[in-house]
C-alpha cells in the first residue's frame, strides 16, 4: 500500500543555479536553495522513495502526459534561457509502474492521460532544478507530470490530482508530491527589464498583494476560500501554466475537503517580475 508522505509548492527559477556560480548572482538565491535542501531533508525524514513533480515547464496542447521512463539521464540546456541553464548533468531512476497506474486511473475517471516511456523524452527544468537540490544523490526515483496545460480545465486537473493520490495509494511507493511553479507569473517586458532591476523585482504590485493574500490563506488553512478564487487568480495574475500544477496538488490533497495548511519553508521572493515561494502542506 503506497502513501503520499509529503506535499509542497516549490520554485524552480534558473537563477538558483546561477546563485552557485561566481559572478553577480552568486549567493542571491541562497534562501530558496536552503528551502529546497530543507524540503529534501523533510522528504527523507518522511520516508519517501519517489518524487512526483508536476512541471509547469512541460507544455502540452492535448491530453495530460506523464514522463515515467525507468531511467532519466543526459545533459540539459534550456531552450528558454540557454544563457542560464546549459550542460546541466542529471541521472535519476524512474518509477514506470506508478506513472502507468496514475494514467490508467485518470482515464477511468474520464480525464485522458498518457504515461510514456519514450527513450528521448527529456525532463524539463521545472523538474530538473528542484531535483538538482532535493535529490543530489539520486537516491529517490522521479516521475514528471505535465503542468503547463493550455487547453485544460481546472476541474480536469483536480480530477488528475485525485488520480495521482489514488495511484500512489494503489502502488508500493511512498511519494513526495511537488507542484513546481510560481505564484503570479507576469514577467517584465523585455524593453524595461533592466531598467526595473528585473531579476530581483516583481512586475505588478497588484500581483504581489494577491500572492501575499494567497500565502495568508494557505497558512491559515482557508483552502476552500483559495480554491474558489483559484481560476480568477491564475488568469488575472498570470499564474505559471495557468496554475494547473496547483490544481493537481490540491486535488491530490482532497480539494475543498483538505483540512491542512501551508507552512513557508523559505520566504516569498520576486524573480524576473514573478512571485516565488517554497511552501509545505501538512498531511494527516
Amino acid at each position: 500500500m503506497g502513501e503520499l508522505v509529503y506535499a509542497a509548492k516549490v520554485t524552480h527559477v534558473p537563477t538558483m543555479l546561477l546563485s552557485l556560480e561566481e559572478g553577480r548572482l552568486k549567493g542571491t538565491r541562497q534562501h530558496a536553495i536552503d528551502g529546497h535542501r530543507e524540503i529534501a531533508r523533510r522528504v527523507r525524514a518522511a520516508g519517501a522513495d519517489t518524487f512526483i513533480v508536476i512541471d509547469t515547464h512541460w507544455l502540452v496542447n492535448s491530453a495530460y502526459h506523464i514522463n515515467a521512463k525507468p531511467r532519466f539521464a543526459g545533459h540539459y540546456a534550456s531552450n528558454e534561457f540557454p544563457q542560464f541553464i546549459q550542460d546541466l548533468a542529471y541521472e535519476y531512476q524512474g518509477n514506470p509502474a506508478l506513472g502507468d497506474t496514475i494514467a490508467e486511473i485518470a482515464r477511468d475517471k474520464g480525464v485522458y492521460t498518457l504515461s510514456h516511456q519514450v527513450e528521448n523524452l527529456e525532463l524539463e527544468y521545472g523538474t530538473l532544478v528542484p531535483m538538482h537540490f532535493m535529490n543530489p544523490d539520486a537516491d529517490l526515483r522521479v516521475v514528471s507530470i505535465s503542468g503547463w496545460c493550455t487547453v485544460h480545465s481546472m476541474e480536469s486537473s483536480r480530477i488528475l490530482g485525485q488520480a495521482i493520490r489514488e495511484g500512489i495509494e494503489a502502488s508500493d511507493s511512498r511519494v513526495a508530491l511537488l507542484a513546481s511553479g510560481s505564484l503570479s507569473h507576469k514577467i517584465w517586458d523585455n524593453e524595461i527589464y533592466e531598467a526595473n532591476n528585473g531579476t530581483f523585482t516583481i512586475s505588478s504590485e497588484f500581483n504581489r498583494q494577491m500572492d501575499l493574500r494567497v500565502l495568508e490563506l494557505w497558512q491559515n488553512g482557508e483552502i476552500e476560500t483559495f480554491l474558489k478564487m483559484l481560476p480568477e487568480y491564475a488568469k488575472k495574475c498570470d499564474g505559471e501554466g495557468d496554475m494547473h500544477d496547483t490544481a493537481m496538488l490540491f486535488g491530490a490533497l482532497g480539494w475543498d475537503q483538505y483540512q491542512g495548511r501551508g507552512t513557508l519553508v523559505s520566504e516569498y521572493f520576486p524573480s524576473s517580475g514573478t512571485g516565488q515561494v517554497n511552501v509545505e502542506f501538512s498531511l494527516p
